[in-house]
């Protein structure tokens, strides 16, 4: 019975390699394409990343240094245009496309155009920036709505301020502040259901806040006084 089993098995590992010949006599190129290709993809990925990405993350964040300070300094043009020897964030965001250095420069690039009053320069860069930190994201949707709003595209600029009330409402300064330009330029636009929601939501949840503060009154002229 044991020499049964042992024939048996023999002739099942037989079949196992004739399959596999079989396998690779008819796809063994294809295979061996496949991986081939693989490989090249990784070892292209690994390339970039090591000699491409992260050297240019390296000098793109060496780039950013000199134009925060020109921002923290309110000089704003420098910021944006770098001076003769240093670039600024607008030629970050082109020269660095693709590093997190360059998406932040799409922020500060955006601020410093809000501030110079260009504000369709304003919209195209503060709509490039993306970030998961919520308060910083939270703002950028506040610079753009007022671009917006100086643009006199009220409803694109109260769904930017709407977004940006509403990102990280444990923040008591951002959300109430966003919130309330949200209503005023629904009340601009009479519409002052909308405009009580939003004066409304300052109240229950802001109370405490500088536009908390003297909410009531803003409530009072639409006509809500409890």
């Amino acid at each position: 019975m044991t020499e049964i089993k042992k024939h048996v098995h023999l002739e099942e590992e037989k079949n196992v390699v004739a399959d596999v010949e079989l396998f690779w006599n008819k796809y063994g190129k294809m295979v061996s394409y496949g991986i081939s290709a693989i490989v090249i993809l990784i070892a292209a990925y690994l390339g970039y990343k090591n000699f491409v990405q992260e050297p240019n993350e390296k000098k793109a964040s060496e780039a950013m240094y000199h134009a925060e300070e020109y921002f923290r300094m309110d000089s704003v043009k420098l910021a944006l245009n770098g001076d003769n020897i240093n670039p600024g964030f607008a030629k970050i965001v082109s020269k660095y496309s693709g590093t997190k250095a360059a998406n932040l420069a799409s922020f500060y690039a955006g601020s410093c155009y809000l501030k110079l009053g260009d504000y369709n320069n304003a919209v195209k860069y503060l709509k490039d920036f993306s970030t998961s930190a919520q308060q910083l994201q939270a703002k950028a949707y506040g610079l753009l709505g007022d671009a917006y709003s100086e643009l006199n595209k009220k409803d694109d600029a109260i769904a930017e301020y709407k977004k940006a009330g509403t990102l990280f409402e444990k923040d008591d300064l951002i959300s109430p502040e966003y919130l309330f330009r949200a209503g005023y330029l629904y009340e601009s636009m009479g519409k002052n259901k909308d405009a009580i929601e939003m004066y409304q939501t300052i109240k229950d949840k802001y109370p405490n806040s500088q536009r908390g503060a003297d909410i009531d009154k803003y409530l009072a002229r639409l006509g809500e006084t409890k």
